[in-house]
């Protein structure tokens, strides 16, 4: 049975309803009627051990506190001063970004979802000191953005909201709408939620208003997720009309721009491009909206986008937007006027450099939101497959692994050879002038045991694995259950039933696309083998408490090539252990050998071995490669074969290159036939 009759199959089965009574997760679409999966409660699943418990433990004892230290330090980030400033408790005038009030909405984000696992009375306790302070800084009317209200407590004339199109008013009043929906499911507590209410009713009634021209301050669209999470929140049908109006009123913008999205009405798209964090935004909200509203024509072009991106333009690490700088339509056309700069761009298909990588950190973010709810909605593991690929690589390497350090790009190869500098630091700085990034890793990985499972109608969905305990509810019945594992460095799964419904239940099994031989025992008693790759594989019978489901998935070393019209990845090879991208730094060489002297034996034997750094455990890769020739100077050198030595190598998870000092880098290494 492949795979699409398997998903006919267990949908069929599944039917169309709903199985839990009060779902309340972090996208909370127990109500959805495009949504064929749905999120389980925020503090219904608990890292025990291994990898991800590990993460949260350092984001709940560091980088939560470290960026509290941060935000609240006037002569670092004065983010927290600004809203003390705009709520009249200080003197002063704004200093940062214009979207620096998001970036404290996110890290308020991240202790709510830390607290509503921990609960933490202390984490508790901050939020309830903060909120007072937001909800100050508000305008009667609900408009809230600290840049326009400090200037307007100071009487400026020109003090106006959406005066300047690149405000970043509507991405600040989405993060806040998002923080606002997480904390009052963590706490029951609606101190935020009335503010983000108020802010909602403001973007109505300015939208009702606006011309579409005025609406394009629509700039990094986070309010499309942040409004619809509001209508799901709250149930107040105006702010489903308005997530539905966003869209709409995209379409009838005049001399838009690829760089946020609008240069071509949106159902007439069909290539991921532009500015790439504007637009996994843009295609994440949309995807919400699709769920609440089963518009086939908003599906039908996020999947056409998504292939494109997958096909074409996703990093191997799932990093997005390749280029510092591009154009658009970038060579699609002969008329010199039509071609415009985009920042941060989505390029060419296979245009993918490595030394010069982009990837920020946002967009790469921004991917797993839009993964994450492509998955709601259709229950696809192709979607998974992404989200897994870039919480483990493109994510994580965006942060430091004690915390505290971070990356606003995140590039496949670094070398300090390269004779000029790049906008954005080689190596994890403790603060960035631009700092929307840092947060938004740490709320993502505060929040990541909310995409380890979801639930449909007789059925739950697994669609991470790491050591971990679930406890939620099957319509009336309770569903319990333990995780064991040490994945992603092990591709064996211990699922122990400690509570199920009495009836037929359907566990699916995510069977990664990277995996090519994987089998399956329920008590100790081979159900299946061989089981195909980039599926849900279902088991479904009458389960008793006690029962236990052995998943075993074959996880050898790979060496993965890309797409010939990747130019700059020719001739090389990456290395990949399950999820997990390898890569090698060059401070695992010896004196005198260099990352562009080494190249991998096609027939390289890697075995794993056990590490620790920086007090995080994880498997390193080690093997025998060659030297194959001096590092040349000159733009053109003659080729000298190399005198065939050998070298033992230590390839390292690139999330945690950087972390032993400066060194180079590389993920992509030349192969030797």
């Amino acid at each position: 049975m492949n795979k699409f009759m398997i998903m006919f199959f267990v949908v069929a089965q599944m039917g169309a309803g709903l199985l839990c009574a009060d779902s309340r997760g972090l996208v909370d679409n127990l109500k959805s009627p495009a949504a064929k999966l749905h999120s389980v409660g925020l503090n219904e699943v608990k890292w025990t051990q291994g990898f991800w418990a590990e993460r949260f433990k350092v984001c709940r004892e560091n980088m939560i506190p470290n960026m509290w230290r941060l935000l609240q330090d006037d002569e670092i980030s004065h983010s927290f001063a600004n809203f003390q400033i705009a709520a009249g408790l200080q003197k002063g005038e704004h200093h940062g970004p214009p979207w620096h009030d998001g970036d404290f909405y996110k890290w308020l984000e991240a202790v709510a979802s830390v607290y509503g696992v921990t609960r933490d009375e202390k984490l508790d306790d901050l939020m309830d000191e903060i909120i007072p302070l937001i909800a100050a800084s508000q305008r009667r009317d609900g408009y809230i953005h600290t840049p326009v209200i400090i200037q307007q407590r100071q009487n400026k004339n020109d003090a106006k909201e959406f005066r300047e199109r690149l405000d970043f008013e509507t991405y600040n009043m989405g993060h806040l709408m998002t923080a606002a929906s997480v904390h009052y499911r963590a706490t029951g507590k609606t101190a935020l939620l009335d503010v983000a209410v108020k802010a909602t009713d403001f973007l109505y009634d300015f939208y009702k208003r606006s011309s579409p021209e005025l609406a394009r301050n629509a700039i990094c669209p986070s309010h499309y997720m942040g409004v619809v999470e509001m209508y799901r929140t709250v149930r107040d049908p105006r702010y489903l009309e308005l997530a539905k109006n966003l869209v709409e009123i995209r379409d009838l913008v005049e001399n838009g721009t690829d760089h946020n999205q609008d240069r071509i009405p949106f159902r007439q798209q069909t290539r991921a491009l532009g500015h790439a964090v504007r637009a996994n935004y843009l295609y994440a909200g949309v995807a919400d909206i699709y769920a609440e509203t089963g518009d086939a024509t908003l599906f039908s072009t996020l999947d056409l986008i998504w292939k494109d991106l997958v096909s074409s333009k996703l990093y191997i690490t799932g990093g997005c937007g390749a280029l510092y700088d591009g154009v658009s339509p970038d060579g699609t056309t002969y008329v010199q006027s039509d071609i415009q700069q985009v920042h941060q761009a989505y390029g060419r298909p296979f245009q993918l450099p490595n030394l010069t990588a982009h990837n920020e950190s946002c967009a790469n973010v921004g991917n797993i939101l839009w993964n994450w709810r492509m998955l709601q909605v259709t229950g696809e593991a192709r979607f998974a497959d992404i989200l897994e690929l870039t919480l483990y690589n493109s994510m994580l390497s965006s942060i430091s692994l004690d915390g505290k350090a971070y990356f606003y790009t995140n590039p496949l190869r670094v070398s300090g050879d390269v004779p000029f500098d790049l906008r954005w630091s080689r190596q994890r700085e403790p603060y960035i002038s631009c700092f929307c990034c840092p947060p938004n890793i740490v709320r993502t990985i505060a929040q990541v045991h909310n995409y380890a499972y979801s639930l449909a109608e007789n059925a739950l969905f697994i669609h991470l694995y790491g050591a971990n305990e679930l406890q939620t509810m099957a319509g009336d019945d309770k569903l319990q259950l333990v995780q064991e594992t040490d994945y992603p460095w092990k591709g064996h799964v211990q699922l122990t039933l400690k509570a199920i419904p009495a009836d037929s239940f359907f566990l699916m099994l995510r069977i990664p696309d990277w995996c090519k031989s994987a089998t399956v025992k329920v008590n100790d008693v081979s159900i299946a083998r061989d089981i195909e790759s980039g599926q849900y594989f279902p088991l479904c019978r009458k389960w008793q408490a006690g029962d236990r489901i052995e998943l075993d998935m074959d996880m050898p070393v790979r060496l993965v090539q890309a797409n010939p019209l990747v130019e700059e990845t020719l001739n090389q090879v990456a290395v990949m252990r399950g999820p997990v991208v390898y890569c090698l730094e060059s401070v695992d060489l010896p004196t005198g050998v260099g990352l562009f002297d080494i190249a991998l034996p096609a027939d390289i034997k890697l075995s794993w071995q056990e590490q620790n750094i920086e007090d995080s455990r994880i498997q390193v890769l080690t093997g025998t490669a060659k030297i194959v020739r001096d590092s040349g100077q000159a733009l053109y050198y003659e080729l000298e074969p190399g005198k065939g030595q050998s070298v033992h190598i230590r390839l390292v998870p690139y999330h945690t290159w950087g972390n032993r000092g400066e060194t180079d880098m590389s993920v992509w290494l030349p192969v030797d036939y």
